[in-house]
């Protein structure tokens, strides 16, 4: 348990000493860890969570600690130098994409981790520009600092070029790889030793800087105290007067910059050894956003284009993003909001402006991941868990009923992957689809369909990992025995030339009969673009109410496809024409007229299959490069370049997911066990015909 308990007195900080950060990186860039060690540094946490130990606190599921990854962001509050920290640490496996776009739309600022030895790797670049989106400013700890092949100015430079960032190094690492015992914090010139104490709680501060740093140290403050002043008139012209500005008028431009998104200040240190954490929380403190300093958030009014802002203040009007639905067993569905304006009390009604639907809240808790102290009150800044509301989403803005405001909802990735799901016995059935209902509503890029044709179960999600993780849980939270199908590449179909369709669907039985008639135009639309419907009926040719039955029909012959029996996307559909009876005309008559107009469309317009391209980074150690390269092209691999890295070298590529089943495997069995992968979903494209045909003959 915590050392100390917050109680309501000391956690109502002012606006202005509240932090809501989070901890973003690459898989395996000691993310976790940096997490844990906040945690002991702060006194939120007795004793430091090791991940190999499977003791963190931060990573409490039991997949988590078996698999030693994050899978679910938690959230916890602690305190240092009375501030309070609201922190997120998320994961940094891409499967979980989710978990990071959630947690990085309600945050104020965020702390991005690099690994010394790999610099700016593909999840880096990927967490950097989720992190841009939603203007998030941040600060970066270069960890591992203690790690064979460890290049501190190498990531500086990565961050840079690949990036596309303004680093500001703030710190200057004493030693590196087994040497590194400190850095030098370039704003006071002072040495940070960690050396006497195993746990990194004490650590010296010495006015004199090693001789063997001592000249980078200065070469490198010169470059800061040039960096901050550019940010800044007044200081720009002290500094071109051959003045140096102060300590505290360099660190008041800085803070201003930082959260502009103009810069960002750079940390070192090694959170596995205990070295250099704790400059980084003084940095947060020092230079993140507290709800202040953004001032207001900005939404619209409900059904129109208006813009409104609320102040981040707890005497506004209430305003909420709920970004997480979590189902614990204990208390049942919790759903994790930030609130932005105003204050919320337990037992009072909320009102969902999404849904237009008023809840309860029946408690509100403070989470530290998957422990709870319930409070009575909570105010604007603030992350905390509500219990009562059963309808919110993900993604809902939850407001005072009298006035309402729409915050800006979150984005997420369509699923890639999917495979078959049936449950053992028939009394599994009612918990099956039970534990998918409940899943889905905690994971938005986890989809389930069911397929009529084939009265299967079909769950869609983000990579193997994912599904394999969702599994599991059913099996163990939900006691659910199923059996599995083996993953399938969740392809799409479109067209590849504009065509004309006509649907005519008459039907003569006794008494009335059914009469509909439309005609589209099909146009194909770029990749990712999705699906458009357009009305052009000029002069009441097809009545007005039969138009959004025609628009029903086409939508669900898009879900069935047309080649084989995949969802149709890129395609635009603008009906033009038809005709109608005055007797016959129904609203089923024209869903039918709809649904064999885009099937006509669809064939005529030279149907084709689209399927996920995988962006891949490869790792391995030179000598098996020739190998590797060799058998991402026998997958339909396009190679885009490689580059060098100490002892290793790095493949990037393009390949097609259906070619990559397996693939850790076999890149093992290459590498005689030593290279490794990652891969994230990129982009569609065309599948050769020659494979289409194989794929329809089969």
């Amino acid at each position: 348990m915590a050392q100390n308990v917050i109680t309501t007195k000391n956690r109502n900080v002012p606006q202005d000493k509240i932090r809501n950060v989070g901890v973003i990186a690459h898989i395996d860039s000691g993310k976790t860890t940096t997490t844990e060690r906040i945690l002991f540094y702060t006194g939120r946490s007795y004793k430091i969570g090791d991940i190999d130990e499977g003791n963190t606190q931060m990573d409490w599921m039991e997949q988590e600690r078996e698999r030693g990854i994050t899978i679910v962001s938690a959230a916890t509050t602690t305190f240092w130098k009375d501030v309070r920290f609201n922190i997120i640490d998320t994961p940094g496996h891409v499967d979980f994409t989710a978990e990071v776009e959630r947690s990085l739309r309600v945050l104020d600022g965020g702390v991005v981790v690099f690994d010394a030895e790999e610099g700016v790797q593909s999840q880096s670049e990927t967490v950097w520009r989720q992190a841009d989106k939603y203007k998030v400013p941040r600060i970066t700890f270069i960890n591992k600092m203690d790690k064979l092949g460890a290049n501190f100015e190498g990531t500086v430079k990565e961050i840079e070029e690949r990036l596309g960032a303004h680093p500001i190094v703030m710190v200057y690492p004493i030693g590196q790889e087994d040497t590194f015992r400190g850095v030098v914090d370039l704003m006071t010139m002072k040495a940070l030793v960690w050396e006497k104490d195993e746990k990194g709680i004490e650590y010296d501060i010495l006015d004199e800087i090693p001789e063997e740093v001592k000249d980078k140290a200065l070469e490198y403050r010169a470059k800061m105290i040039e960096q901050i002043a550019e940010t800044d008139d007044a200081l720009l012209e002290k500094y071109l007067g051959g003045e140096e500005p102060s300590v505290k008028e360099m660190k008041k431009a800085l803070r201003k910059a930082v959260i502009g998104y103009k810069v960002v200040p750079i940390y070192a240190g090694t959170s596995l050894r205990n070295k250099g954490v704790q400059p980084v929380l003084d940095a947060i403190v020092d230079y993140l956003p507290s709800p202040k300093d953004l001032k207001e958030v900005i939404g619209t009014k409900p059904g129109t284009e208006e813009e409104i802002t609320r102040l981040l203040d707890p005497k506004e009007h209430f305003s909420a993003l709920a970004f997480k639905i979590q189902l614990d067993p204990h208390v049942g569905k919790i759903t994790y909001t930030r609130i932005y304006s105003g204050s919320l009390k337990s037992g009072s009604y909320i009102y969902n402006v999404t849904t237009g639907r008023k809840e309860r809240v029946s408690r509100i808790l403070l989470m530290h991941a998957n422990q709870r102290e319930e409070i009575e009150e909570a105010y604007a800044g603030e992350i905390v868990a509500l219990v009562g509301p059963k309808e919110t989403k993900t993604g809902d803005t939850l407001a005072d009923e009298n006035n309402p405001i729409i915050l800006e909802s979150i984005t997420f990735p369509e699923p890639v992957i999917s495979l078959a799901i049936e449950p053992k016995t028939k009394s599994d059935q009612e918990k099956l689809s039970y534990a998918l209902q409940r899943l889905s509503d905690e994971d938005p890029t986890f989809q389930v369909k069911v397929n009529h044709e084939t009265n299967q179960t079909i769950m869609s999600g983000m990579g193997e990992l994912h599904l394999e993780i969702l599994v599991d849980r059913m099996k163990r939270e939900m006691g659910l025995q199923a059996n599995i199908g083996s993953p399938q590449v969740a392809y799409k179909e479109t067209i590849t030339k504009p065509t004309d369709a006509e649907g005519k669907y008459i039907k003569q039985t006794g008494g009335h009969g059914q009469y509909g008639h439309c005609l589209l135009k099909l146009e194909p639309l770029g990749r990712g673009e999705g699906f458009i419907f357009e009305n052009n009926i000029k002069g009441g040719t097809i009545p007005s109410e039969f138009i959004p039955s025609v628009e029903k029909g086409v939508r669900s012959a898009l879900e069935k496809g047309v080649l084989l029996g995949f969802p149709i996307t890129d395609l635009k559909v603008s009906l033009y024409d038809g005709s109608y009876h005055d007797v016959d005309s129904s609203d089923i008559a024209f869903q039918i007229a709809g649904t064999m107009a885009l099937q006509d469309g669809v064939q005529k317009g030279g149907a084709t299959l689209l399927e996920p391209i995988m962006r891949l980074e490869i790792t391995v150690p030179d000598e098996f490069m020739g190998t590797a390269i060799g058998d991402v092209s026998s997958r339909r691999g396009k190679v885009l370049g490689t580059e060098k890295r100490n002892r290793v070298t790095v493949i990037k590529a393009y390949a097609p997911l259906a070619e990559l089943s397996g693939y850790a495997t076999v890149l093992r069995s290459l590498t005689e066990g030593r290279g490794v992968f990652y891969m994230e979903p990129s982009h569609y494209e065309e599948v050769p015909k020659n494979l289409i045909a194989s794929m329809q003959n089969k």
